[in-house]
């Protein structure tokens, strides 16, 4: 395998900090992923079986929790601790939040079932990705967005405030403030 990294004397945590590609052999990064893991499943648990402490595994899960940002189990999350979740924002079951780089989500957000958030990229080229190369790129979703069921967002992606995104879109670019957009890739079809 070609030496990717020559002179750089990083770590791939480091490098995957910085969103520039590493490989996700670290036994660091490994360590976060399974500890996010193991949060993410003792808080389904919880809440399955009613037990009021079940809000302290999602906060010790979460980077940055609002109080009363709710969040549906099942969650799934490589780390957890790049995530951002505003105040009032609503999450509904199986969100899946690839947090490689920082998810950022607003204040009075809606977001639908099996909703996608995806922050990795890997390599266009064959060799670079059999090589298992990879970067990630962060989404911002703004305040009081509206993400129906199972919309997928792309690395890169800027929500704006009060969009609606209709169920299944793929959102492969920016949306802007105040649209309806939908379809795959997703458009704006209209304003509100």
């Amino acid at each position: 395998m070609q030496d990717y990294f020559l002179g750089d004397t990083r770590t791939n945590h480091e490098r995957m900090l910085a969103g520039d590609l590493y490989i996700a052999d670290d036994p660091e990064i490994e360590k976060r992923a399974a500890r996010a893991a193991r949060l993410a499943d003792l808080y389904h648990r919880q809440v399955i079986s009613g037990d009021p402490a079940a809000r302290g595994w999602l906060e010790d899960l979460i980077g940055e929790l609002a109080p009363d940002a709710v969040i549906r189990p099942p969650l799934f999350v490589d780390y957890g601790e790049h995530i951002s979740i505003g105040a009032r924002t609503f999450i509904n079951f199986n969100l899946t939040a690839l947090d490689v780089a920082k998810i950022t989500i607003g204040a009075d957000c809606q977001i639908g079932p099996n909703v996608q958030l995806l922050t990795p990229t890997h390599p266009v080229e064959p060799q670079p990705r059999r090589d298992k190369l990879e970067a990630a790129q962060p989404i911002t979703i703004g305040d009081n967005v509206w993400l129906g069921g199972g919309v997928i967002v792309c690395p890169g992606v800027t929500i704006g405030d009060n969009s609606v995104i209709g169920a299944g879109a793929v959102v492969t670019k920016d949306i802007p403030a105040n649209v309806v957009a939908v379809g795959n890739p997703a458009k704006v079809v209209r304003s509100i």
